[in-house]
């Protein structure tokens, strides 16, 4: 551990890198995968579970908490951290997606937002300040400046608009931020899937001089190769000595193809949501555990996965589960799910230590591509009410 916010890039292979970000709570291993714990939990896991897995952190969002408990009900009953019995390092979005997304009535001025609680309706105010000092009350390690996201495919016009004001809130933000030892404050890469105004973005926020950089925006419903194109043009841009996160991204092969380009830190509700509605994730590629095809079915999900969700329990007893609708099922799926992506961090750290990543990546695509996967539909990966 350490007192102060560190990162360190210890391996690399290509562009990929392994290292760590040591922090007061611990120690972040990158490539990390984040679970998201939007409103202070990890849908169906306990906290000891999540951690067990290999989490070195998780996401919590200001939108979610501020509507509900509230975070200065938090704040009294003694920080997010304590609140969720998870003492180890918690990332908080500063929730500019959800309000965008989530939100009914929304106004969007220079100022901040002002939008409609999903939830019972009230009438709410988010300002670059505001979201600084809701983070600051939920007391999280990583704190994520106030920006707007703008859906894709949108008109240059529109994301360049976003793009601008994006940048002055995180002036402001970093200025509401201040000095935190030991604490961290991300700027937020926009642009759509515009180079031009990518790099812009990337070199304004770097001037700002931040503990780290996000890339967001993406994983909106933009094919793969967009997204890949982006990082490719916003990497170089970015300081090496800094962590890169790539904000509610997303599946395995979204994650492989970005620890290629350099990306250091993800999060997704991909794992848990997906784990939530019958679908699994092994290393034998994707199932659909609603599928007849698995009514008797003996075989686990993954007889050679260290995790008892997918080596201890047959197919068709998830089958059951699933089509039974009981609450066994979203836990051994979740369960399983995070182990996976766990694994799947775990052994791309390795691989990029010991210089081998493109094999590693050709292994885990074969492994997917010749195993039982079972095309059902695709989990939605947007962050949402249900993530």
């Amino acid at each position: 551990m350490s007192e102060e916010f560190v990162f360190t890039v210890a391996a690399q292979d290509g562009a990929a890198r392994s290292g760590e970000i040591r922090m007061p709570r611990g120690v972040i291993r990158t490539p990390a995968f984040m679970p998201v714990g939007t409103a202070a939990t990890v849908k169906a896991m306990y906290p000891d579970q999540v951690k067990a897995l290999g989490a070195d952190v998780v996401l919590g969002n200001v939108y979610h908490l501020m509507l509900r408990p509230g975070a200065e009900r938090i704040a009294r009953l003694g920080g997010l951290h304590a609140f969720m019995n998870w003492p180890y390092p918690i990332l908080t979005d500063s929730g500019g997606f959800q309000v965008m997304s989530l939100a009914g009535l929304r106004k969007l001025d220079e100022d901040g937002v002002t939008f409609q609680s999903h939830v019972d309706g009230s009438m709410h105010r988010l300002t670059p300040e505001r979201a600084i000092e809701i983070q600051g009350l939920l007391g999280s390690d990583i704190q994520m400046q106030l920006d707007e996201c703008v859906k894709l495919p949108n008109t240059d016009e529109a994301v360049e608009k976003a793009m601008r004001l994006s940048l002055r809130w995180a002036e402001r933000c970093r200025v509401a931020f201040g000095e935190q030892p030991g604490k961290a404050m991300f700027g937020i890469v926009q642009g759509g899937a515009v180079e031009r105004l990518r790099v812009e973005s990337a070199r304004a926020l770097v001037d700002l001089d931040l503990k780290g950089y996000a890339i967001g925006g993406l994983a909106v419903g933009e094919p793969q190769d967009v997204m890949l194109a982006m990082i490719e043009a916003v990497e170089p841009h970015l300081p090496a000595t800094k962590p890169r996160y790539l904000m509610g991204v997303g599946t395995p092969d979204d994650i492989v193809e970005a620890v290629r380009r350099g990306v250091d830190m993800f999060d997704c509700v991909m794992p848990t949501r997906a784990g939530r509605h019958g679908m699994a994730f092994t290393r034998h590629g994707r199932l659909n555990l609603k599928n007849a095809k698995h009514a008797e079915d003996t075989r686990p999900l993954d007889k050679g996965s260290k995790c008892e969700a997918a080596n201890a329990y047959s197919r068709a007893y998830l089958h059951h589960l699933v089509r039974s609708n009981e609450i066994l099922a979203m836990m051994l799926l979740t369960w399983n799910n995070l182990a996976y992506y766990q694994e799947l961090m775990a052994g791309l750290r390795k691989a990029i230590r010991e210089k081998r990543l493109e094999d590693f990546v050709a292994e885990t695509k074969e492994g997917w591509e010749k195993g039982a996967t079972d095309e059902g539909a695709e989990p939605v990966a947007e962050g949402g009410v249900d993530a």
